[in-house]
């Protein structure tokens, strides 16, 4: 695109490629961890001060899904290339996100709200879902803080562990409770939504393989779904985000109950994902070009924006995605 960039890089990822890959580059969150480094909205929004900078696109992870990060940029008078954070927050919790997508009427799993401290209380709200249930936490994804609990004994301690395991990994400790379903595969939608009220969908991706529920092989489009299932779900997850006064890049994410066929909205990631390649080679339309230049105002349909009208965003063959874990299968699969 011709644009001047600028890096961020951790000490532990002095020597990371996209460090070299950009015009600039400056070391963050100095004496920090890895990560808390990359969470430093501070120190992200010092450095681009400091090398005058127009825009940040955030990426997937870390702050990419941060409304106060979002909010940060607005402040410094800094373009940040993702949703609103209005739009963020609606859609980051995932129970405030379940209600917007009953509103959009797209179907939803039966779930608990936001579980209390009493486990009485939590005892109560899980009979009304039904056992087996799925424990998951409200303000993040990646598998974490999630559990199957088949039966009523197990439940204390196991919310208690997600409590912890959230409070880890998303600064928010809040868990709910939603219907399991054993036969299920993981369906998401593309889309991508302008600042002048245009939402369109990049067709689907297939995400059922995972272990520990996390993403390993990615495929796009789905190959078992019909015509019928198909316009069904790109209709809900347009709706959606309609409904979410949705702008730039995100995924709509749906389980399809394999017994009933029966799909059931799950979430929104406010953001780009790491699998959003696969969409790409299908559609041919490149999703992080179109993201910046949807945050500079183009419009979906322009030349400019580089996504055509709905009617023209074809499937052409097939495309797959298969994730390298850094994970030792000798040692009990434990992070290497």
């Amino acid at each position: 695109l011709g644009i001047r960039t600028v890096a961020v890089y951790s000490q532990e990822d002095r020597f990371a490629l996209h460090r070299f890959k950009a015009d600039e580059s400056y070391l963050v969150g100095q004496g920090l961890g890895p990560v808390e480094a990359y969470l430093s909205i501070e120190g992200v929004i010092r450095i681009a001060k400091e090398a005058r900078v127009d825009a940040i696109h955030p990426g997937y992870g870390l702050l990419s899904e941060n409304p106060e990060f979002a909010d940060a940029c607005a402040a410094a008078g800094i373009l940040f290339i993702g949703p609103s954070p209005a739009a963020m927050r609606a859609l980051g919790n995932k129970v405030s996100a379940r209600k917007l997508a009953e509103k959009a009427g797209a179907p939803v799993m039966p779930a608990s709200p936001p579980l209390p401290r009493d486990i009485n209380g939590a005892k109560a709200m899980a009979q009304e879902v039904g056992f087996p249930v799925m424990l998951k936490a409200s303000w993040g994804g990646g598998g974490r803080g999630m559990r199957v609990i088949e039966e009523e004994a197990a439940l204390a301690g196991e919310v208690e562990t997600a409590r912890r395991e959230a409070e880890a990994a998303f600064g928010n400790d809040e868990v709910y409770l939603e219907k399991l379903v054993r036969h299920a595969r993981h369906v998401e939608v593309q889309i991508i939504g302008d600042q002048h009220g245009t939402i369109v969908h990049l067709h689907e991706r297939d995400c059922t393989m995972q272990r520990r529920n996390q993403k390993v092989v990615e495929r796009a489009p789905a190959p078992y779904l019909d015509g019928v299932q198909r316009t069904t779900l790109h209709e809900a997850a347009v709706r959606i985000g309609r409904a979410a006064e949705y702008s730039n890049a995100g995924t709509v994410e749906f389980l399809m109950d394999v017994d009933s066929g029966e799909f059931y909205f799950i979430e929104v990631n406010p953001r780009i994902q790491v699998e959003h390649t696969v969409s790409e080679v299908v559609t041919g339309i490149d999703l992080v070009k179109a993201q910046i230049r949807i945050a500079q105002g183009a419009k979906i349909g322009s030349a400019e924006s580089g996504v055509p009208p709905q009617e023209e965003i074809t499937v052409n063959g097939n495309a797959i995605q298969c994730r390298v874990t850094t994970e030792d299968p000798e040692n009990n699969f434990i992070p290497d």
